[in-house]
């Protein structure tokens, strides 16, 4: 075994035997990341390694260019300790977010900070114009990152499994979408660039994005519901990202709902995503786009905002409860690639109809805002590489 699981929790610790060098980096590397600068007797502490095994770890670490001694910090007791910390340059990777209305490539440095993004945004996602469009960014931003780009580890790819559905909610011509479903985006992107590709759902990647910089750092278990222009979402159980056998985990987008009017079901994101407020606003004649920022909720067009809201923050409830149900939920953590004050009103809301349902049986979860924002799904793309290459395990997030 590469780790010493202790039952009823998911701690990974390291080991202090011969043979284990690279584990034990990744453990090291693990703790600091998820904890911030520490000194080295608390990496000892967190990791169950003993004091001459981090000393040795860290210091080979900080030869390798990966970590780095921050000023010495003097406590109320005891002598100063010197905090380590991730050293940004120690390697990069690249996120891309491949979206049913634009396309986003950003490089990332070792601690999680975005250095420069490129947007490309369209109608629709027409792959042959789509993958040129995408090799020409992937090229700029690599210039971008002039030396430094030789410490690009990997590609993470944020996009929906089906991006080939939905095609008449989206407006595309017919058979526009179509091709999708015989590419492999993970293959295509891997032969264009020559670099490790890692692949996520795009709801799915801005949920780890959202679990290892953002709320996720204190909730054991919650669903994460990112409202773009489809409304889609993620899933952590126990402080672990889990994907499902498919990788679809917490598609909440496609959870049927009834609302009692005696029609077939529909599903949430025929009612909840930001599409239904773009198509509403263009025929108030609005732009589309402004269902996206801060002029949703301007006074010319917060008529139609609110009714948007009326019918989706009940469904979005409805969902919750489902979910909370099945899966025993500590909170909700909901963004989404729209005003931050849209998100706190459509927290607001939810949590109003949460009230009118009955909770008897169910252990009613928090609603708490997201911190990410837009660039969750592809910064959750640029997060996958660096968890295959630096985390203890393949398998993602592994937390205390």
């Amino acid at each position: 075994m590469n780790a010493r699981t202790h039952p009823h929790t998911t701690r990974t610790v390291g080991s202090n035997q011969v043979g284990m060098r690279q584990f034990n980096e990744r453990i090291v590397l693990q703790a600091i990341r998820l904890h911030g600068p520490l000194p080295k007797a608390d990496i000892a502490r967190l990791t169950r390694l003993s004091m001459q095994s981090v000393s040795t770890i860290v210091d080979r670490l900080i030869d390798d260019g990966l970590l780095m001694k921050q000023a010495r910090v003097r406590g109320r007791i005891g002598q100063p300790s010197v905090p380590i910390a991730l050293r940004p340059e120690g390697a990069y990777t690249i996120g891309i977010k491949v979206g049913r209305r634009s396309l986003d490539v950003l490089a990332m440095d070792f601690t999680g900070h975005v250095c420069t993004r490129d947007v490309l945004e369209y109608a629709y996602p027409d792959p042959s114009t789509l993958f040129p469009a995408l090799e020409s960014k992937v090229a700029r931003v690599m210039d971008s990152l002039g030396a430094h780009a030789a410490k690009v580890v990997g590609i993470g790819v944020a996009a929906p499994l089906w991006l080939g559905g939905w095609r008449d909610f989206l407006g595309a011509p017919p058979a526009a979408l179509e091709p999708w479903n015989a590419i492999d985006i993970r293959t295509r992107i891997a032969a264009m660039t020559g670099l490790p590709v890692e692949f996520a759902k795009d709801t799915t990647a801005a949920c780890a994005a959202e679990l290892v910089m953002g709320q996720g750092r204190g909730i054991r278990s919650f669903l994460y519901l990112f409202v773009g222009t489809f409304i889609g979402g993620g899933l952590v159980v126990d402080g672990r990202l889990h994907g499902g056998p498919h990788g679809n985990a917490g598609a909440v987008g496609s959870m049927p709902l009834s609302l009692g009017n005696g029609q077939a079901p529909r599903q949430l994101l025929h009612t909840a995503s930001g599409s239904v407020l773009e198509q509403r606003f263009v025929a108030a004649g609005a732009p589309a786009a402004a269902a996206h920022d801060h002029r949703a909720l301007g006074p010319d067009v917060w008529a139609v905002t609110e009714r948007w809201l009326d019918e989706a923050c009940p469904a979005i409830a409805m969902t919750i409860a489902t979910s909370t149900a099945l899966l025993d939920l500590d909170a909700i953590v909901i963004d989404g690639e729209i005003d931050r004050q849209l998100v706190r009103e459509i927290i607001r809301r939810t949590q109003g109809a949460l009230d009118r349902i009955e909770w008897e049986g169910m252990v009613r979860p928090q609603l708490i805002e997201g911190t990410i924002g837009a660039d969750a799904r592809a910064m959750g793309g640029a997060i996958l590489p660096l968890y295959a290459h630096f985390a203890p395990m393949h398998e993602l997030f592994l937390k205390d």
